[in-house]
């Protein structure tokens, strides 16, 4: 049999999955569970620097979460935003930058100001982009990617017959980075939930029953090694992926 294996995986994709089941099995407060989601993040954004991804993404608020009980919102929020206060001083010593993507007119005009300035403070870093989700949802951005091609083809700039994928590409979140390698959900369900639909459209997809605050760098390392033993074909055969004809 041909084998053709992948590459390290160059961008992971994680939807946080089961801070409330954590908080429920070990007897936490309300909103214990998404207290130790948040500090879990830390170790394994260094992890994955250390091995040398070059983008994580993770998912830490969507559009459907808005419709959550108005109290776990709140709390939500308020830890989004203890997060950016968080993660900054990090991102600065480890030259990482810190990024944000999601419908920023459903957030507070203060955390949008403070999520501006963490971006604008680490953007000229490239060891690494971390990217957290909040108010986002995969619909939204191809949504809102249709509006701004609509808007080039109205002015003239561009005719609807012309328009190709790399044109609509340009216009979605995480454009200029590298598609998506891995997507994990932690938790135990088997579902995308509306997070990154085009930028997974050739992800590897990894399921866990581990729950957020419990997954770890040795989890994610094991699924790190799986990856890099499959063979992505894109569409391919794995005699074209070698060079090979038959």
């Amino acid at each position: 049999m041909v084998e053709s294996k992948a590459a390290m995986p160059q961008h992971i994709a994680i939807i946080m999955d089961g801070n409330n089941r954590y908080a429920k099995a070990h007897g936490l407060p309300t909103g214990g569970g998404h207290i130790a989601g948040k500090d879990n993040l830390d170790p394994l954004v260094e992890h994955c620097m250390d091995i040398g991804i070059r983008a994580l993404t993770v998912f830490a608020f969507s559009s459907e979460n808005w419709q959550r009980p108005a109290n776990e919102v709140a709390l939500l929020m308020k830890l989004l935003e203890q997060t950016v206060h968080d993660q900054l001083p990090r991102m600065l010593r480890h030259q990482i930058s810190l990024r944000f993507i999601g419908d920023r007119g459903a957030l507070t005009p203060h955390l949008r100001a403070i999520m501006q300035d963490a971006e604008q403070q680490t953007a000229h870093f490239t060891k690494m982009s971390l990217v957290i989700a909040i108010s986002y949802g995969g619909q939204w951005d191809i949504v809102n990617a249709c509006r701004q091609v609509a808007k080039q083809v109205e002015e003239g700039a561009l005719t609807a017959d012309a328009i190709t994928q790399d044109d609509f590409a340009r216009h979605l979140s995480l454009s200029d980075l590298p598609a998506v390698d891995m997507l994990i959900r932690t938790g135990g369900d088997y579902r995308i939930s509306n997070f990154l639909l085009w930028q997974c459209a050739y992800a590897e997809l990894f399921f866990t029953e581990t729950l957020w605050p419990d997954f770890k760098a040795a989890e994610l390392d094991q699924m790190i090694d799986i990856f890099m033993g499959r063979e992505r074909r894109f569409g391919k055969t794995s005699e074209q992926l070698l060079g090979l004809s038959f």
